[in-house]
C-alpha cells in the first residue's frame, strides 16, 4: 500500500518520520508540499482519513502568515483557503496510507500506519 509524506526538509519531525520510514525499509513517496502545495480537495480529503472535519488541526499557528490573515476567527472554508494558498501554514508531516492519514508529530506516530 503506498504511503505519501507531505514532508519540509527543514523541519525535524519531517527529517524523523521519513527515518523511521527508512530503517523499517518501507518505501514512500515524499511530495515536498512547500514546493508542491496541495489542493483545498486535497486538504479536505486529508482531513477525513484524519477522522476529522476541523482544519485547525493542520494548521501551525506559530507561523507569521497565521496572524496576518486572521486566521484565529476563521471559519472552515476560510482556513482550508489559507492552507492551500499559503503551505507554510501546514503543519508536517502528514503522512498518508490508504484510508487513514497521521500528522506525525511525534515523528514515531508514523508507526500507526505500519499496523
Amino acid at each position: 500500500m503506498e504511503i505519501i509524506v507531505w514532508a519540509n526538509d527543514r523541519c525535524s519531525k519531517s527529517r524523523g518520520a521519513e527515518a523511521l520510514l527508512q530503517e523499517r525499509g518501507v518505501e514512500y513517496e515524499r511530495i515536498p508540499y512547500l514546493e508542491q502545495a496541495p489542493s483545498r480537495p486535497e486538504l479536505e480529503r486529508v482531513l477525513g482519513l484524519l477522522g476529522t472535519e476541523d482544519p485547525r488541526v493542520l494548521v501551525r499557528t506559530g507561523e507569521p502568515e497565521y496572524a496576518e490573515l486572521g486566521l484565529a476567527t476563521a471559519d472552515r472554508g476560510a482556513l482550508l483557503d489559507a492552507l492551500a494558498a499559503h503551505p507554510s501554514l501546514l503543519q508536517r508531516p502528514v503522512v498518508i496510507r490508504g484510508d487513514r492519514a497521521v500528522v506525525a508529530r511525534p515523528a514515531e506516530k508514523v508507526l500507526e500506519l505500519l499496523d
